[in-house]
């Protein structure tokens, strides 16, 4: 698909609440940084794979390849899920919510992982909660990982930032 086909889906100016809300165009609301919040979950079992953003040629480029898109905060570029990796999201549903301030991709990935540390889920921590320990010590919910980073990314930079 050419790249122009990719950037021409087109978004709706936002008129009204009640166009926002009830109506069938889509109208997305980018924050003041140009980015909506995707949550990602894994279509066969509804577990939640990662937390991302996109900016407005991630999800027309998403929407239009049916893989996922997403706008890298920490690196400041578009990023092709899986381009590096081979772990492509296929988008299996693309939701929106109430007021078009966020997205929900139901996906399917081969090797079934997304999160580039080699685990299933970015969230395979918990944090406890509740009265008693404040030490917070965080529990490992994944007791191992799918694959190895390592051998999956090679030399590339880790996009973690501190």
């Amino acid at each position: 698909m050419s790249n122009q086909a990719e950037t021409s889906v087109p978004f709706s100016a936002r008129v009204s609440i009640e166009q926002v809300e009830e109506g069938t165009e889509l109208a997305p609301k980018f924050d003041e940084h140009g980015l909506i919040a995707c949550v990602t979950t894994a279509a066969g079992s509804g577990e939640v794979l990662m937390l991302g953003y996109m900016n407005q040629e991630a999800l027309r480029r998403t929407i239009a390849t049916g893989e996922a898109h997403y706008f890298s905060r920490s690196r400041q570029v578009l990023w092709h899920k899986g381009a590096t990796s081979g772990l492509v999201q296929k988008v299996v549903e693309l939701r929106i919510d109430d007021d078009q301030d966020a997205v929900w991709l139901r996906v399917e990935i081969p090797g079934d992982a997304s999160c580039h540390v080699g685990y299933r889920s970015c969230f395979y921590r918990s944090v406890p909660v509740g009265p008693g320990d404040f030490s917070r010590v965080l529990k490992f919910e994944e007791s191992e990982k799918v694959f190895d980073p390592k051998q999956v990314y090679g030399d590339a930079p880790n996009p973690t930032k501190l």
